[in-house]
């Protein structure tokens, strides 16, 4: 059956032709939510609150007869449907390309040579190769199989596998759930075996479609800091509403004037209703992912953006992760000898050493994807190729696969004189040795050799061999009596960068855990090299066993290095971590890996070499299965919540001035300061500060030198707070005295109005440059590139430039002219009111903040 899955007689489309085909018939996929239309998303702006207000606002400047403020207030309303339309359109954009690329995989067959491939773009006709945990892609028929379960409970509810045989050459489709078919079915499981298989459906034409079953890949669902600033545009606004009642009763009162009045309240509840935040927080989230992504980590669930920043222990897989999974062999040892390969010269492989690589080979896919039966064959073609020991004219007739409860797998082939049957098995030492039957005396020399061995950092297999003479096979490895022939070990690099990785773990207060299937020597050697600290031992598999809860509660704080730990056990070990408080990181890659990924604060699966499965478990998908993008992602989170954090301080520092000056001359009977056209001019410097100024800010010089934070941490903590008040206060403080000087000199409702107005435009620039940065002063950060911010720098004061200078501008904001003193007393004023918080970060008071 192994000559059946050898693809090099399939060549399967070629490039051109599933590209047409593609075209023809389109992706492989079912259809998604439709995109929001240009109507629907003006519905849903102008229902909002402040689009609301502002209609109301030009609604009672038509019945005073201000025609042209009235005009420009609902102009207004176009210009911020234009800037919320391009916010909506750029996030649709960025979560489309996430769900690309989380889509299903698929392993194909095109133009002879294996390939990876979205599982979108699989076309009928294609090859597929499917393996254990993957999702099968498209409706196809099997060509050939070896030992192939597949979990079609998605079709049909029955969680029993149904096993699967070759096709015979008959292409037909047969309804799901038959066991003894060749169909498989789009969206199922492959939870044993492999096999090769046709496409006969994609897209809307396969089982899936038809009954309109959809595939979830990028979850929406509302995170702590969702609900957190919920609660907090809540109370805001059941405040404004408040307050907003309060100022019309009293201008209403105290000047006779209702419909102003209700102007004023107006200008008052846009003053206080924050509905910038629920807008941050969407584009923080989706342009957050999108910069994970680009360090080579998909974004599955948007909790995890948050969790990142509070990670405190990473658990990483060995191979594959810390290593490139590259295996070479590298040293070997059979009838009592040891032999080191030489990479440069390994045409000279000594007689006694022949037979082990031998079978290996056998015990091994003729066609590999594993890395190390790629090295075993890579080693057999440059030391055997002139020899006997090589059987491409043998037959396989059965193979007894890799089990939970043995780790080992041995085929048995056919030779063409067809006397007897020869059985080659490969696995774990310990369980080849069990296969062998070993005595107490020989396991304890297999095991001085492995140890051996191990010291080296390799990772080490057992070879062994049988006969069998009789007509039936049996159901069991055990029933056959094997031959131990000896050891290979193999080496495998660690990837460049860890090492520098594992240390920036260590400086940002992150503890490093691996986790490994080889033995503890191998796990120590390679510990050493990327400069993991080991603490005090290693625990292994079997002590992990025997282990209690509460002992491995306990002793889990010492422990770093976890060996002979088999994908079952991930489980345990996240849960004791996490009964520690730890905030804890997993990897894997395989179907069993899946609940520990699920059960961990942020699970992590490997994008290259992983399975569906597992992918589907996770929060995070590794595209390039390497430690270092685990880092860089940690990096990228707390530089997202930062950003984050500063954002929202932002916006409630430079909402206390505006309501302050909203508020203040109704009280005092004095003229009004601020008009619903003002607050609309500073919305507009506010909405792209806040979102994409601040998102763009790279992260702090020290955001990897500081200890996780609580993943409880709120958003807007009391430190946060505190200095968003003190911020708002200061601006309030230096404007509103701006404001007294003027009216206090005789100076006119308009000019008065036109100095606070600049002022406070100029604070909130200052207060925008200031908190771009809670450790480094405004000078600092100049050199940090923004484009953004000069962007939004430079339009606030082109547009004040327009409204102070431009007579019908001038007019409808109710302003004076400014001289040049006039202005640069503002500027000055303004910026005075953030020197404080200069100060703080030039004297170091923040730099731990």
């Amino acid at each position: 059956m192994a000559d059946d899955l050898d693809i090099k007689n399939i060549p399967g489309l070629s490039e051109e032709k599933a590209l047409s085909i593609l075209k023809e018939e389109g992706y492989n996929e079912l259809p998604s939510t439709k995109k929001r239309s240009i109507f629907t998303i003006l519905f849903e702006v102008v229902r909002e609150p402040m689009f609301l207000l502002l209609i109301a606002s030009g609604t009672i400047y038509l019945f005073l007869g201000s025609l042209d403020e009235a005009l420009m207030l609902l102009g207004f309303v176009f210009v911020i449907i234009g800037i919320t339309f391009y916010q909506e359109r750029k996030t649709e954009r960025t979560l489309e390309a996430l769900r690309d690329l989380s889509s299903p995989r698929a392993l194909v067959i095109r133009g002879g040579k294996k390939k990876r491939i979205p599982g979108r773009e699989v076309v009928k006709d294609d090859i597929l190769i499917l393996e254990e945990g993957d999702r099968v892609p498209a409706d196809a028929v099997v060509l050939s199989c070896s030992h192939l379960l597949i979990n079609e409970s998605l079709l049909t509810g029955e969680s029993v596998p149904v096993r699967k045989v070759p096709c015979g050459g008959v292409m037909d489709m047969h309804r799901p759930g038959g066991d003894g078919l060749p169909s498989v079915y789009s969206g199922t499981l492959v939870v044993q075996g492999q096999g090769i298989a046709q496409v006969q459906s994609t897209g809307l034409n396969t089982e899936m479609g038809k009954i309109g079953k959809r595939l979830e890949t990028l979850e929406e669902e509302d995170t702590s800091l969702q609900k957190e600033t919920r609660t907090l545009v809540r109370n805001f606004a059941l405040a404004g509403v408040f307050l907003c009642f309060i100022v019309i009763v009293v201008y209403g009162v105290t000047r006779l004037d209702w419909l102003n009045g209700f102007l004023a309240g107006i200008t008052l509840a846009m003053a206080i209703l924050p509905e910038e935040i629920p807008v941050v927080l969407t584009i923080f989230l989706a342009l957050g992912a999108w910069r994970i992504s680009k360090k080579k980590v998909l974004t599955r669930r948007s909790h995890a953006i948050q969790a990142l920043g509070s990670a405190s222990v990473l658990c990483v897989d060995k191979t594959g992760t810390l290593t490139l999974n590259q295996m070479s062999v590298h040293k070997i040892f059979a009838n009592g000898n040891f032999y080191d390969l030489n990479p440069e010269k390994q045409d000279c492989l000594p007689e006694n050493f022949h037979e082990l690589v031998e079978f290996s080979i056998l015990a091994s896919q003729r066609d590999p994807f594993d890395p190390m039966e790629k090295a075993i064959k890579s080693l057999g073609e440059d030391t055997l190729s002139d020899t006997e020991h090589l059987h491409d004219d043998w037959t396989i007739v059965r193979e007894y696969p890799l089990s939970g409860e043995l780790l080992a797998m041995s085929h048995v082939w056919k030779s063409p004189d067809g006397e007897d049957y020869i059985i080659a098995a490969k696995g774990a030492p310990e369980a080849i040795a069990d296969l062998c039957h070993l005595n107490e005396i020989d396991t304890q020399g297999v095991l001085r050799n492995i140890k051996f061995m191990a010291d080296d950092g390799l990772r080490i297999i057992a070879v062994a061999k049988s006969h069998f003479k009789q007509s039936g096979l049996p159901v069991k490895q055990h029933d056959f009596t094997f031959e131990f022939l000896g050891l290979i070990g193999f080496i495998d690099p660690v990837r460049p960068g860890v090492r520098d990785a594992v240390q920036e773990c260590y400086d940002a207060g992150l503890r490093v855990v691996m986790i490994t299937g080889d033995y503890p020597g191998t796990a120590g050697k390679i510990a050493e090299q990327i400069g993991l600290s080991p603490r005090e031992n290693v625990i292994t598999g079997d002590e992990l066993d025997e282990m209690d809860d509460e002992k491995l509660q306990k002793d889990i704080n010492d422990v770093n290095i976890f060996a002979r730990v088999v994908p079952e056990q991930k489980l345990r070990l996240v849960n004791a971590l996490k009964a520690n408080d730890e905030i804890v990181v997993m990897t894997g890659d395989g179907v069993n890996d899946a609940p520990a990924l699920k059960s961990a604060h942020i699970g992590i699966s490997m994008g290259d070499r992983g399975t569906d499965v597992a992918r589907e478990a996770s929060s995070l998908v590794l595209l390039n299965d390497d430690f270092s993008s685990i880092v860089d992602a940690v990096r990228m989170g707390r530089r997202i919540f930062d950003n984050l954090k500063k954002a929202v301080a932002y916006i409630f520092a430079v909402h206390i001035p505006i309501i302050g000056m909203s508020l203040i001359p109704v009280f005092f009977n004095l003229p009004l300061v601020l008009l619903p056209v003002q607050i609309v001019f500073l919305e507009l410097i506010i909405d792209p500060s806040c979102s994409i100024v601040f998102e763009a800010e790279p992260a702090e010089a020290n955001v990897m030198n500081r200890p996780p934070r609580s993943l409880k941490e709120p958003l807007f903590d009391r430190k946060t707070i505190v200095l968003s008040i003190l911020q708002g206060i200061s601006v309030l403080i230096i404007v509103l005295s701006i404001y007294a000087i003027a009216l206090y000199q005789g100076s006119g409702d308009m000019e008065a109005r036109a100095l606070s107005f600049t002022t406070l435009i100029a604070a909130n620039i200052g207060l925008i440059l200031t908190n771009r940065s809670w450790s480094r002063t405004i000078f600092a950060t100049l050199s940090s590139p923004n484009k953004a911010l000069w962007w939004v720098i430079g339009g606030a004061f082109l547009f004040l430039g327009l409204v102070l200078y431009t007579e019908p501008l001038r007019n409808l904001f109710g302003f004076s002219v400014l001289n040049l003193g006039d202005l640069l007393m503002c500027l000055i004023a303004g910026f005075l009111s953030i020197l404080w918080f200069e100060a703080l970060k030039y004297i170091g008071k923040l730099r731990n903040y």
